[in-house]
């Protein structure tokens, strides 16, 4: 059986209902966090999903040194503090050098290592030994079964804690394309799969000093892996994706959220009614 425990309360993986790891890209102020936190929740309620917040609070890979990249450490962890105590849903966000993990993990519940350092072992070992959970995106540049040594390393560092995420592959410049036999490939090396619904149509470094995206496109990527078999979908949300600071060409609008998470659900159902196929 794939599973991993994020909390007591929430297992993702076999037998368990479909989680969504959302939130807005960035941490922006601490009212708004908490506020997102607790609009993604109600959707979430409303239909039977399991929540993860999801929130960075240092973004260093933006295309620009003039970007908006977030919070320092200590303040960005309040933040997502307040969300846990306030808001009462486990939080996950980003980590991008080995010295934060330790800090991170006294606050968050899941350690998320960007697509971009997927393979830098220092940064997965510090992770690891933290024993939390750990989100690794496959990098844009890997295979899915290449993930394998990402598995061992976090194995052989003392953690089977683990998720697999999706976010697409690089195809020429600007652009990302999803492979949808990366989802059952990366579940085949043991644990869950997440796809990144949002991340997966940005286009990297499209707007000149900035990342674009084409966030029509966040509903049918997501029925469709939904179809191929997920256990959770990373999403990243915002009010009024045009005015965030970050990733706003790819992130869903939170007024379209729970109609495309309907959707999401809807297909997952015709998918358990029908017997599993293998060839």
């Amino acid at each position: 059986m794939i599973q991993t425990q994020i909390t007591e309360d929430l297992t993702i993986g076999d037998h368990q209902p479909l989680t969504l790891i959302g939130g807005p890209c960035v941490i922006e102020t601490s009212d708004f966090t908490v506020r997102m936190a607790e609009e993604i929740k109600r959707v979430c309620e409303r239909l039977g999903v399991s929540f993860i917040f999801k929130s960075s609070f240092d973004k260093a890979n933006r295309t620009s040194i003039n970007s908006f990249r977030g919070t320092p450490l200590a303040e960005g962890l309040k933040v997502l503090r307040r969300v846990k105590e306030e808001v009462g849903v486990p939080v996950l966000t980003d980590i991008h050098e080995s010295y934060q993990a330790e800090p991170a993990a006294e606050v968050v519940d899941v350690l998320q290592i960007p697509a971009f350092l997927c393979r830098q072992t220092d940064l997965l070992v510090a992770a690891a030994r933290t024993k939390r959970v750990v989100n690794v995106k496959k990098g844009q540049f890997v295979a899915p079964w290449e993930m394998r040594h990402v598995v061992g390393k976090l194995e052989a560092s003392g953690t089977n804690r683990i998720l697999l995420t999706e976010r697409g592959a690089s195809f020429g410049y600007n652009t990302l394309v999803v492979d949808f036999r990366s989802l059952p490939q990366l579940r085949s090396l043991g644990y869950p799969v997440v796809f990144d619904a949002t991340h997966s149509v940005q286009s990297p470094g499209g707007q000149g000093d900035k990342s674009g995206g084409q966030r029509e496109f966040i509903p049918y990527l997501s029925r469709a892996a939904a179809a191929v078999g997920i256990d959770a979908i990373f999403m990243e949300i915002h009010e009024n994706p045009d005015h965030a600071p970050s990733d706003g060409p790819n992130m869903i609008p939170l007024a379209k959220l729970e109609n495309v998470l309907r959707q999401v659900m809807s297909v997952r159902a015709a998918l358990a009614a029908a017997p599993v196929v293998e060839l």
